[in-house]
Order: C-alpha cells, then structure tokens, then sequence
C-alpha cells in the first residue's frame, strides 16, 4: 500500500474513533426523537377525542316533521366514512410512539461506553494492519462496519429523517391536526341541536317550527358532512407522514449508510492492501 493510501485510511479511521467518543449525535438524535413522540402522542390524543365524540354522534338523529311527514337528519351517518378511519389511525399512531420509544432505546444501546471501546479497539487492529502493510481481514473489517452502523446509523437516520419532515412535512402535519381538531369541534355543536317540538300543534305552526329548523339544521350538516371529507383526508396525510418518519426514512437512510459504510471499510479483494514481499 502507498503511503497516501496509508494516510486516506489513517484519517477515515481515525475520524471514526473520534466521532464515536466525541460528536454529540445522541444528544441531538434525542431530542427528534422525543419530538416525534410527542407530536405521536398529540395525534393519537386527538384521534381517540375525535373517536370518542363520534361514538356518541352515531345514534344521534335530528327529526322534522312538516305537516306530519317525518323527515331524519342522522349525525352517525355523516360521520360514519371517519369512524373507521380514525379507529386505524389511532392505532397506528401507538405504533409510531412505540416505533419512537425504540428508535431512543437503540440509540441508548449504540452510545454506550463499551461499544465505543471495541470500535476503537477494531479500528486499531485495522491501522496496525494497514502500516504494516499488511492485508485487511475481511471478518475484521466486516466487525467493524456492523459496529459503526451500531453506533452511528440510528443517530444519523433520525437526525436525517427529522430534517426531511421539517422540510417536506412539516407544514402539512400542521394543517393535517388542526383540521383534525376542527371536526372534533363541530360534532358537539351539531349534536346539542334542540330537537324538534312532539306537542300537537297546527299546521301552519308546524310548518314555521319545521322551516326554522330546517334554515339551521342544514347548513351545519352540510358543514360536518365537508369537515368529515377534510377530516379523512387530514388523517390518510397524517398516517403517510407518519409512515414515512417512522419506517420508510429511517429504514432508507440506514441502507444507504450501510451501503456507504460497506463500500467505504469492506472494498472488494482486487484493491485490498497485499503483504508486500521483497524477499
């Protein structure tokens, strides 16, 4: 092996020991994490809230009842292409707290004191075999990458994934739970809907009760039924974003670091440093 080739390795090397005592990447990948939990955590507050006040709303029915001919108006049945859909989000939303409470324990595992000793250990072998020009051992070499991605691949894919959502996500997880919020706001006020008078009465009274009601109940059913079509839409935004953040990212950006990693600290056979014989 030349000597530049001895220093290229020296310095990859020797960047990898010092980022693993040194770079501060678990205080930050922890703090995305708890970030991520606790927008995990508002969401799934939020759909159960919603889930719940839907629950109530699926008997409730507004009745008119002009000159005797009965007409239904039925919350439930407005709501009911939400209450499936959000019974499925909350769902998923615990795995995703779930999925970021391991994502901070695999973190903890990786920054713990003894797997920095061994990748300092391995990454000395390696540096005692590279000057003394000798061939890298591939079981060497292969140790080495699984512990950097140990140590550093978790950090690096939540930090990366959290710098996505942040672009990319951000401001339509925001919109996505307000909207959420919204609807869970407007069942009680149409649920608290007097119902309509039962006394016998004329009718050309019972025609004024019936258009009366009729101006009100209306439009604020129209309205539900639009915040209910906002509202699935929100939620299947809000379950992509969290899918994204919690699985396919993270699960990406680990492949590529693993195939960086690989490239970089396991090269094919051809260009490996060989015991140089001159004798």
């Amino acid at each position: 092996m030349n000597d530049s080739r001895q220093i290229i390795w020296g310095l990859v090397l020797g960047l990898i020991v010092m980022g693993t005592w040194i770079i501060p990447l678990n205080e930050t990948a922890t703090e995305h994490v708890d970030a991520g939990l606790k927008r995990a955590l508002m969401s799934f507050a939020t759909a159960r809230a919603l889930n719940a006040v839907i629950s109530v709303a699926q008997g409730t029915e507004i009745a008119a009842t002009p000159a005797g001919v009965g007409m239904q108006f039925s919350v439930g049945q407005v709501l009911d292409p939400v209450n499936d859909i959000v019974e499925q989000f909350s769902q998923m939303m615990l795995a995703a707290s779930i999925a970021f409470g391991i994502e901070k324990l695999l973190i903890s595992i990786g920054a713990h004191w003894m797997v920095s000793v061994v990748i300092t250990t391995i990454a000395g072998l390696c540096a005692f075999y590279i000057f003394r020009q000798r061939s890298l051992p591939a079981l060497l070499t292969k140790i080495l990458a699984i512990l950097i991605m140990m140590r550093f691949a978790m950090p690096l894919a939540i930090i990366g994934s959290d710098k996505i959502f942040h672009e990319f996500m951000a401001k339509d997880y925001a919109s996505s739970q307000k909207s959420i919020e919204a609807v869970s706001g407007q069942i009680p006020a149409v649920n608290s809907l007097p119902p309509p008078a039962t006394e016998d009465k004329g009718v050309w009274d019972k025609l004024k009760g019936w258009s009366a009601q009729n101006l009100d109940v209306r439009p604020q059913l129209t309205a539900l039924k639009e915040a209910a079509e906002k509202a699935v839409e929100s939620t299947i935004k809000l379950m992509v974003i969290f899918l994204l953040q919690t699985l396919v990212l993270p699960l990406l950006l680990v492949w590529i670091l693993w195939v960086v990693t690989k490239g970089t600290l396991v090269p094919p056979p051809h260009i490996l440093p060989k015991v140089i014989r001159q004798r």
